[in-house]
């Protein structure tokens, strides 16, 4: 005979289940998008460009349904330590990933509008640069699904290497802007697709602390100010 706290309980563990699937299933998505923007700004694929930007809705659509369940677990269920930070991490995790999905879309619009133009020059630092950030993005997810401390501690010290890239990338085009004022344009684009990847790397290290902060109970965000007296 089943009773009713054996069946509460195999729900609860339905409800957790059912969230760590769905963030598995939009980080896989976002990981899609990503890949599939930068292969269609570098491989001039307007097809695989529009085919990105749709994605983006279901990667809204598993935002809301993913807020809607931490929710309900909250109200219905009253989670308790390591549970309690589970759904608190997810439903920040949830948020970076997202805005991931966002600036993939964003990179996306900038293949379709670098199309109309020949390219400004080769790409080599920017898919470099791609290749750094969607690293960070995949390993702080695995962290995730893996518990990888060390892991997660890596993406947070890769956050600098990108930084230096991307103002390395910013620098080049400027001086090809200012050598040409045809290249304007072009370089604009190309500057902001770099920005997104930077951003996207910012939103890796958020998941990576996000991470840590569920398997230590620890914030580790803004390292200066947790030894700092408040203002």
């Amino acid at each position: 005979m089943t009773t009713h706290t054996e069946h509460t309980s195999k729900h609860y563990e339905h409800d957790l289940k059912e969230l760590r699937d769905k963030i598995l299933l939009i980080g896989g998505h976002v990981e899609e998008l990503i890949a599939n923007s930068m292969k269609a700004l570098i491989q001039s694929d307007s097809e695989l460009a529009k085919k990105s930007i749709k994605l983006d809705q279901e990667i809204n659509r598993l935002e809301k349904q993913i807020d809607e369940l931490c929710i309900n677990i909250l109200a219905l269920r009253q989670p308790t330590a390591s549970d309690l930070r589970f759904i608190i991490t997810s439903l920040k995790i949830v948020t970076d990933l997202e805005r991931m999905g966002d600036l993939g879309v964003n990179i996306a619009q900038r293949a379709l509008e670098l199309l109309k133009e020949p390219p400004l020059k080769p790409y080599i630092h920017l898919p470099i640069l791609a290749q750094m950030a969607q690293k960070m993005m995949k390993d702080a997810l695995d962290a995730l699904v893996k518990g990888g401390e060390s892991l997660a501690e890596s993406v947070m010290g890769n956050d600098d290497a990108v930084d230096e890239l991307t103002h390395k990338i910013i620098d080049e085009l400027m001086i090809l802007m200012r050598e040409d004022p045809n290249n304007i344009n072009r370089g604009v684009k190309l500057i902001s697709v770099a920005k997104y990847l930077e951003r996207l790397a910012d939103h890796a290290t958020n998941v990576a602390e996000m991470v840590l902060f569920l398997m230590r109970g620890e914030d580790v965000r803004h390292p200066a100010l947790r030894n700092s007296p408040l203002q």
